[in-house]
């Protein structure tokens, strides 16, 4: 490789500077146009010339319902874990969230311990939690253990 062969960084254009007189091509009304209220001040961003803007025709929900933004008082949210997680205990072992939470398998207890059903097990383990899917009381029994929802 010689200093000959290298070839140099290909050209940035530089910011728009106006304002700077008409020999650079953005005088005198600086791209702003001739006259009016956007050529002589700020307008604020979703002004619509006093028309009442889009975002305020909109309808809102507004409080904490089931109905509005379905972020409800009454949903519950659960602390989840794998049937893959529960391989580490011993078989015929009671599980509990209160054991999950000791053990570090959930940081939080939340509103209760979902087991969901990813993963294999094949220990029989008696497993006690607030909710199961389908899959994962399906994977416990098939194991031989017990699902009980507490």
């Amino acid at each position: 490789m010689d200093l000959e062969s290298l070839q140099g960084t290909a050209k940035r254009k530089g910011r728009k500077r106006v304002g700077r007189g008409h020999g650079s091509g953005w005088g005198k009304t600086s791209a702003r146009g001739q006259k009016g209220q956007k050529a002589r001040g700020s307008v604020a961003p979703g002004f619509q010339g006093g028309q009442n803007p889009l975002y305020m025709r909109l309808p809102t929900l507004r409080g904490i319902s089931n109905k509005s933004h379905n972020i409800g008082i009454f949903r519950k949210r659960f602390a989840v874990v794998n049937v893959s997680s529960l391989a580490r205990f011993d078989a015929g072992t009671e599980i509990t969230p209160e054991l999950l939470r000791e053990q570090g398998v959930v940081k939080k207890l939340l509103d209760g311990v979902k087991i969901l059903g990813e993963g294999e097990l094949d220990k029989a383990l008696n497993v006690k939690a607030s909710a199961f899917s389908a899959s994962a009381r399906e994977k416990i029994e098939k194991a031989g253990g017990t699902a009980e929802v507490i």
